[in-house]
């Protein structure tokens, strides 16, 4: 089978140790967390778990049925990029004399739609919104001018189709 990469959403309690079993179910099976974000949902005290792997989708199913095994998991689910909206954020930290030496670094940030969100007389901070590719490629017209640090975050991602998420936690909740 084809691997492809999924998007895992893990709707769960929020306790203590639960990353960990998570993280261990797919450790055992061997596959590699492309990335990884936790957050608050839309109902309160239910945390959402949003795990990108290159997998197939047998090996996605089997995921999902150990994940929904555990005590706190509520639902877990599935989806292909074709099935979801979804984005990265990331930060560049950059030398401030660039900015004002380089008028190409205002032409990149303009051009990659990205933003400046502090400044100082050290450095600056350009945030960027987007697919992973996106990011990457502001990244690599950054790096000839020197990169002081650099962090992507997770991916953040919803479903194209409806899936009333909320009132289905709610009835498996009550």
């Amino acid at each position: 089978m084809k691997k492809t990469l999924y998007t895992v959403s893990i709707y769960t309690e929020n306790n203590i140790g639960l990353l960990n079993r998570i993280s261990s179910i797919f450790l055992k099976r061997h596959i590699n967390i492309e990335s990884l974000t936790v957050s608050n949902t839309e109902i309160e005290n239910v945390s959402r778990f949003i795990i990108v792997s290159y997998i197939t989708e047998e090996e996605v199913r089997k995921v999902i049925g150990q994940l929904e095994k555990q005590v706190e998991v509520i639902k877990a689910y599935y989806h292909t990029n074709e099935e979801s909206i979804y984005v990265q954020t990331a930060l560049f930290k950059i030398k401030s004399k660039l900015l004002f030496e380089e008028r190409q670094i205002q032409n990149i940030i303009k051009k990659s739609n990205s933003q400046i969100v502090t400044v100082s007389p050290e450095f600056f901070v350009i945030q960027k919104s987007g697919r992973k590719e996106e990011i990457e490629d502001l990244y690599q017209e950054l790096l000839p001018y020197g990169i002081m640090q650099f962090v992507r975050s997770g991916r953040l991602s919803v479903t194209k189709d409806e899936m009333k998420i909320s009132e289905i936690l709610q009835k498996q909740l009550n």
